[in-house]
């Protein structure tokens, strides 16, 4: 989990910056003009957990997202339908 970052001049939240000459990753100070180079460049990560319930619904509305890869080289053995979606859900 990303953590708040404080500047070490002011004690001031740094603030994610790009430095787009260089293509890194920078926390900034607003007030002093403090910068450092980032140690990772997830600036946020949100975790969403599930519930039993949730989970079904996704399994139910994931065959229509068309953005999913698919194959035609399987089989259903129990509707005998002939496309099959790949989707990974993190329990």
């Amino acid at each position: 989990m990303s953590t708040m970052k404080f500047c070490r001049e002011c004690n001031n939240i740094l603030y994610p910056k790009e430095d787009r000459e260089q293509k890194i990753l920078l926390y900034a100070c607003r007030n002093c003009d403090h910068q450092e180079v980032a140690d990772n460049n997830c600036v946020y990560r949100n975790e969403v957990h599930h519930s039993v319930g949730e989970r079904t619904q996704v399994l139910q509305d994931v065959a229509a997202d068309p953005t999913l890869p698919r194959t035609k080289a399987v089989r259903c053995v129990q509707c005998n339908h002939g496309e099959a979606v790949f989707f990974q859900v993190n329990c």
